[in-house]
């Protein structure tokens, strides 16, 4: 009798096994996504094309981007800066109608943000512009998108191997991020 209940017990035993790795690695991976992968490339309220407007165009990143320059964030343009182009150009296609619609409601349009760090991260876009820091370097080939994807973990780890790789000074102690 008990030759007969070893095989339902390797079997069991298989099946726990195998339900371990599995929810090791759903957990893993969920991880990752969260971390990582979730939200990458939202969808617009306007399809934005950086691959038209970046690249094709060769639009500086710095004339829609103005406040990087000066400021902590790059800043998204304004309806307005937009308006500025698209009142003549390209008026005919559906998205830049989408834009003359916030445009005419004189409201913003409410991009989602795709390189957002949490609140406790003091990153100021100015001083690595000042330094000299591609935009590319943090953000991908993006005159390359025509849909922005972050490409970056933007982790904490992922910035200190820059600055360490860079020999910034004063650039891997706690307050320099965390203020």
């Amino acid at each position: 009798m008990s030759i007969s209940v070893l095989p339902a017990f390797n079997t069991c035993k298989k099946l726990l096994v195998i339900f371990a790795v599995a929810l090791v690695a759903f957990v893993i991976g969920y991880w990752l996504n969260r971390n990582y992968f979730s939200n990458a490339t939202p969808i617009q309220p306007i399809e934005f094309s950086h691959k038209i407007h970046a690249g094709e165009n060769e639009i500086p990143c710095m004339y829609c981007h103005l406040y990087a320059r000066k400021s902590k964030v790059a800043g998204v343009p304004s309806v307005h800066k937009c308006i500025n182009c698209h009142k003549v150009i390209a008026t005919d296609r559906p998205e830049i109608k989408k834009l003359f619609n916030y445009w005419n409601e004189k409201k913003p349009i409410p991009w989602i943000k795709v390189h957002d760090l949490p609140d406790f991260v003091h990153f100021t876009h100015k001083r690595h512009v000042s330094a000299g820091i591609q935009c590319q370097t943090c953000h991908g080939p993006v005159e390359e998108m025509v849909r922005v994807t972050r490409l970056a973990p933007m982790q904490m780890g992922w910035c200190l191997e820059c600055h360490t790789a860079k020999k910034v000074e004063n650039g891997r102690d706690c307050w320099t991020c965390h203020k």
